[in-house]
């Protein structure tokens, strides 16, 4: 019945996420999932708002996480936005900040939900060719550009940028929005969210999914200049005035208030992220330096998608992407000590 559809659906490609498989028993690997729960407080919070006051409608602005996260960043309050999720907020930037006449840049391999957002909203876009390395190079984006979006560390690379080359990218293009998208710079790089006092182009992004265990409550933040930002406001309150509901902004309030946990939590994933990178090595694996909570590798004798569908003969479910460059690499979130022994006894039994 595809008749009544709107012209544009007929040109969507949509994004497709990792598996969320219905088996039990398996070693989940595959979409970068914390393996350790949220911080107690967010659970007591959440708790706690379980009662009659779910009758009413939530704070449309939701000024207590706002705040939240202002306090923590210490930036003001018209600073922040935030969504369902950081790709909620992203689509809202993509409306409201990436949409010009000239092209919007960003890599070649990066987050695959940005061409579909170009898609939905008719973005003229332009690819950047990472460099031989998987980085990304500041100088390569020193050309005519509408508006710049990147992941930091990138994904699915897990590689970092310093934050000295972002602002050499911000001095070098102070007339283009840039977005720094930043789901995964807990596990391992500096935030450019102090940046964004000295540039008003710069727009950071981040989720709540990773680093603080929230991806079932579906939260997300940007800060940056306050004009920024209201051209957000903007677009979400002609979208949807009430975004976050009443456990999310209680979950999400209470997490930035459990500071030792977060941190406690992040250093746990590194901890096994570095373990698990050393031990695939010592496997003939090469394996691409990580700031994220997932590494990224091949083995030069092994084919990617054979590998892939080996682990999960053996109970591992990895992440493998059918896309140039980089079909025969495979994207490994970082679990528990446990499920990093459970995979790399897996690739002993597949490699033989």
């Amino acid at each position: 019945m595809s008749r009544f559809w709107s012209p544009i659906v007929h040109t969507l490609t949509p994004y497709v996420p990792g598996e969320q498989p219905k088996l039990q028993k398996l070693v989940k690997l595959n979409t970068n999932e914390n393996p350790y729960g949220p911080s107690p407080k967010a659970l007591a919070a959440m708790h706690d708002a379980n009662n009659d006051a779910l009758r009413l409608y939530p704070d449309p602005n939701a000024d207590q996480l706002k705040d939240a996260i202002a306090a923590y960043h210490d930036v003001r309050r018209e600073q922040v936005f935030v969504g369902n999720g950081s790709d909620e907020v992203l689509a809202h930037a993509f409306c409201a900040l990436l949409k010009h006449d000239r092209p919007l840049l960003f890599p070649d391999i990066s987050y695959s939900f940005y061409p579909v957002y170009c898609g939905l909203y008719q973005i003229d876009y332009r690819t950047v060719p990472l460099n031989d390395a998987f980085e990304i190079d500041v100088a390569d984006y020193e050309q005519d550009a509408g508006a710049i979006i990147f992941p930091n560390p990138n994904a699915p690379t897990g590689r970092l940028m310093p934050l000295a080359d972002i602002e050499r990218l911000l001095v070098r293009q102070p007339d283009a929005v840039v977005v720094v998208d930043e789901a995964y710079i807990d596990f391992g790089g500096e935030s450019a969210i102090g940046l964004t006092a000295r540039y008003p182009n710069l727009l950071v992004v981040q989720t709540l999914s990773k680093s603080r265990s929230l991806a079932g409550l579906r939260v997300g933040f940007a800060i940056g200049h306050p004009a920024l930002i209201d051209a957000l406001e903007r677009v979400k309150n002609s979208f949807n005035s009430y975004p976050l509901d009443r456990f999310a902004i209680a979950g999400a309030s209470a997490s930035f208030a459990d500071d030792a946990y977060f941190r406690a939590s992040c250093a746990k994933v590194i901890a096994s992220r570095e373990r698990l990178s050393a031990a695939m090595t010592e496997l003939g694996f090469d394996v691409l330096p990580s700031a994220a909570n997932f590494i990224f590798a091949r083995h030069p004798q092994h084919d990617a998608g054979r590998l892939a569908a080996a682990l999960r003969e053996h109970g591992v479910i990895v992440r493998h992407f059918k896309a140039p460059r980089i079909d025969q690499h495979l994207r490994i979130s970082i679990g528990t000590d446990a499920e990093c022994d459970a995979l790399l006894a897996a690739l002993h039994a597949t490699l033989g």
